[in-house]
């Protein structure tokens, strides 16, 4: 999993938002956020379950994990997407992270 992240000057807690771009390759990550995540799959195909709730999304797609939920999102083979953070004025960090290859 590569990731790369712009964000606020603090991670501490921020009003704006955090954009990271990120990808899987037969793999699957699973985290609980503090503060919503929307995810635009820019390339592959990406599957994210939260609640019960499975989505499958391409090229163009976009689904968003609410705050105070636990996303897990995974690619049978591949998938690049830009996410897109917060607000998080709290400063609340994600827990409960879980990686696991396909």
């Amino acid at each position: 999993m590569g990731t790369r992240l712009i964000c606020p000057d603090s991670l501490d807690r921020w009003d704006g938002f955090a954009l990271s771009e990120w990808e899987l390759s037969a793999a699957a990550w699973e985290d609980f956020h503090p503060h919503s995540e929307t995810n635009f799959v820019v390339a592959g195909e990406l599957h994210i379950e939260c609640g019960g709730q499975t989505v499958v999304l391409g090229p163009g797609d976009a689904a968003r994990v609410n705050a105070g939920r636990v996303g897990r999102y995974w690619a049978p083979i591949y998938a690049r997407m830009i996410a897109v953070y917060g607000p998080n004025p709290d400063g609340l960090e994600s827990d409960a992270f879980k990686y696991t290859e396909i």
